[in-house]
């Protein structure tokens, strides 16, 4: 299978520090799915074409192959050129041979509402023989202005979707994948539900945990009786933590599009509740949410969203029993995490705090995962039950509090929990 991209801004050869591909290199590496090549064909100022080159006929092993190529760039990181992870670029993507398994005008019905224009071929069973009608597969060409990252989410999503197959283990870490992935416009698409589907494979169980962080509220023909997912588990053990301590005012820091913050609203056990995210758009999920906007005075005067950093002092983060990390610290680089220690833990300094975050131990259970990645391509990284306590100890020995640490979901004799959560509790003689 072969994918192209062709862009076009200011300078095109730039696309190689946002790809972290150089381009005069023929880069290839040995994927799971087989060896994988990337290319240049054409570089110059005004345009510049790359070639992804991927031993695999199915689409979910190519939207693998581009999250492993290209890891950085779905992250939307680049170090040598910080502002061009900001740009909108001119893109031209052509997929040769995409499986596209459904209507003819499926692949309009993915990419259309997102801003692309969409041209569509399907290709024949035999190009001699017309009567044997047409593949499963279209050549696909994709024109729109977005950035990098962006565009190869939307691919890594997508791709898959057209296929309707994955060709690997669908678990509970896959929707959370489809929510980091496309949480910023899969709840708005109009094919929201059919795209949650065919991407977790059709279990329904999944769909309906994804689609309940995505959308506000999910048809009751989609939601099953099921057993609770990962991140239930999570909500679940920080609420029960929160109530161990007796925590009256709570700040989910790095609250998202308000998953937590819908569970502390609907518990009247807590007098005061503030959202924050350095993401304005994930802040106005968490409205949509809430439906903050149909509340009356008295429940608004509860709960409060505001945009802000975990690694900046915001003297709007002062003075509460309790501040919630849930997974948040892997998606902050290593060396901003003593930043993000001392606005917490020194400046807004509440009576209790509660991190959680992933094992990375517990990743070698998860089908299709290379060894070595991470759950996401967003994490910077991702602790050890060791690491992780050895810096609990630290953070709690260098600020005064005292830290448990205990596991979020299932067991495994050997690699532990998949997540495990720290409650750090502010010591008396230090208030």
């Amino acid at each position: 299978m072969t994918a192209n991209a062709t862009t076009d801004f200011p300078d095109a050869s730039d696309i190689g520090y946002l790809l972290h591909k150089h381009p005069d290199r023929v880069q290839t590496r040995n994927l799971p799915m087989g060896n994988t090549t990337v290319l240049y064909p054409e570089v110059s100022a005004t345009r510049t074409t790359v070639a992804v080159l991927a031993d695999t006929d199915a689409a979910s092993g190519l939207a693998v192959a581009l999250s492993r190529l290209f890891k950085q760039t779905l992250a939307g990181v680049c170090g040598h050129r910080p502002e061009l992870v900001s740009a909108a670029i001119d893109l031209t993507i052509a997929l040769p041979a995409a499986p596209s398994r459904g209507a003819g005008d499926l692949a309009s019905r993915m990419f259309g509402p997102l801003g692309w224009g969409v041209q569509a071929t399907p290709i024949p069973l035999d190009s001699t023989q017309p009567q044997w009608g047409d593949s499963e597969y279209i050549d696909l060409v994709l024109t729109g202005t977005f950035t990098l990252s962006a565009a190869l989410r939307q691919l890594y999503v997508l791709l898959p979707v057209l296929d309707d197959a994955k060709h690997y283990w669908v678990g509970e870490d896959e929707a959370d994948k489809l929510v980091q992935a496309a949480g910023d416009w899969l709840g708005d698409h109009p094919e929201s539900a059919l795209i949650a589907s065919r991407y977790l494979a059709h279990r329904r169980e999944l769909v309906a945990s994804a689609l309940d962080r995505l959308v506000p509220d999910v048809p009751d023909d989609v939601a099953t009786p099921r057993d609770p997912s990962l991140a239930e588990q999570r909500v679940r053990a920080v609420l029960a933590a929160l109530a161990g301590v007796g925590a009256k005012s709570v700040i989910d820091l790095g609250c998202g599009e308000g998953r937590l913050l819908r569970e502390l609203f609907a518990t009247n056990d807590f007098e005061r509740i503030v959202g924050a995210d350095v993401s304005d758009r994930a802040l106005a999920k968490a409205q949509r949410r809430l439906r903050l906007d149909d509340m009356s005075d008295r429940q608004r005067a509860r709960i409060e969203l505001v945009q802000s950093s975990a690694t900046y002092r915001d003297v709007r983060l002062h003075g509460f029993d309790a501040m919630v990390l849930m997974e948040v610290i892997e998606h902050v680089d290593l060396d901003r995490i003593p930043a993000l220690v001392r606005s917490v833990f020194l400046q807004a300094r509440p009576r209790t705090v509660l991190v959680t975050t992933p094992n990375s131990e517990y990743n070698v259970l998860y089908p299709g995962l290379e060894p070595g990645a991470f759950r996401h391509v967003d994490h910077r990284f991702e602790f050890t039950r060791a690491q992780f306590e050895q810096w609990c100890s630290s953070v709690a020995r260098e600020h005064a509090y005292a830290v448990r640490v205990e596991g979020i979901g299932p067991v495994d004799d050997m690699h532990g929990t998949p997540t495990q959560m720290a409650v750090f509790t502010r010591e008396e003689q230090s208030r």
